[in-house]
């Protein structure tokens, strides 16, 4: 049988990123709204560019007088007036008044925020129009959410066991429990494990991509994974035959003559309303299905056999 083991997983966009201000200035305009979805190169914030176009007006004009005095130059060395070095220096004024047009010009442009890729737009930071701006200050945050990124964490045993049949080159498929116990229609493909594992619990991290074409997973929720493990020769019981004495599990048994003993179980896996037993039982022998409270070990009983496969068909299930 398979039964989906479940790990606590936390859900991530494959891209997130802080929208800073790359410049200090007065925020003029906010051109988006918190949770709208944006295109690359959109235009997002803009800071008042009045100090950064005066910039480079002044360096156009420095590189405008840069040229006459270059030519002026070239002109007067050809007269044997000056001697060669002159037109060089106002070569070199020339070149240096060009570096700080371009440096001008990239400080103009960090004055628009434009969307570095598609996504969704966060929630804003304390701005607001005619916000004064420094240098690193928060405007928002920006999510890819067209692939999304879980995160869970194994024990060594699972791990163990997946690095075992991993040879066959099969991607490891997982699905994904929301938060409202709905099971996220997409499976998810593992890809990737952690490096090392936590010293603390024992568990690795493993990391499982899911497509998202609804958008309806977004950066932070968290779930559960759900991981099919395959067992053979599985024997399982629903959990309602089962009680408990000071932590340890019994079921009754009932021998052929129909009388009632007592017999302690060892649970291997728990899946929703049933257990695999790791011992306790043989498969061809008898238990009480249900209202064991009402009985005693050493009570004769009359019984009806029940087809196993019908009681646990009439069970709710994630296992297979």
């Amino acid at each position: 049988m398979t039964i989906n083991k479940e790990y606590v997983c936390q859900i991530r966009a494959i891209q997130h990123i802080e929208l800073r201000a790359l410049e200090k200035g007065y925020l003029q305009k906010i051109f988006v709204d918190e949770g709208q979805l944006v295109h690359q190169g959109q235009m997002l914030f803009q800071i008042n560019p009045n100090i950064y176009k005066a910039d480079v007006d002044k360096s156009l004009a420095e590189i405008d007088f840069a040229k006459i005095e270059l030519q002026n130059n070239k002109a007067l060395v050809e007269k044997d007036i000056i001697s060669k070095t002159e037109p060089a220096m106002s070569a070199a004024k020339l070149a240096k008044a060009q570096a700080e047009l371009a440096l001008a010009k990239t400080h103009l442009g960090f004055t628009q925020i434009r969307a570095p890729f598609n996504g969704t737009i966060g929630r804003f930071g304390d701005i607001r129009i005619g916000s004064l701006l420094d240098e690193g200050d928060l405007l928002s945050t920006i999510s890819d959410t067209h692939k999304i990124w879980v995160y869970f964490n194994v024990p060594e045993v699972q791990y163990l066991d997946y690095m075992k049949s991993k040879h066959n080159n099969i991607a490891q498929k997982v699905q994904l429990k929301l938060a409202n116990s709905e099971v996220y229609p997409e499976a998810g493909t593992m890809e990737t494990i952690q490096s090392d594992f936590n010293n603390t619990s024992g568990n690795i991290a493993f990391r499982a991509t899911f497509n998202n074409p609804h958008s309806l997973l977004r950066h932070g929720e968290t779930g559960n994974i759900l991981w099919p493990t395959t067992l053979k020769n599985a024997m399982i019981i629903p959990q309602k035959s089962t009680f408990e004495v000071l932590d340890k599990k019994f079921v009754l048994v009932v021998d052929k003559q129909g009388i009632l003993h007592e017999r302690e179980i060892i649970v291997a896996e728990e899946a929703p309303n049933i257990f695999i037993l790791k011992s306790g039982l043989n498969p061809d022998e008898m238990y009480v299905l249900e209202g064991q409270n009402k009985l005693s070990k050493g009570e004769k009983i009359k019984y009806q056999i029940l087809d196993p496969k019908k009681v646990i068909q009439g069970l709710d299930l994630y296992a297979n």
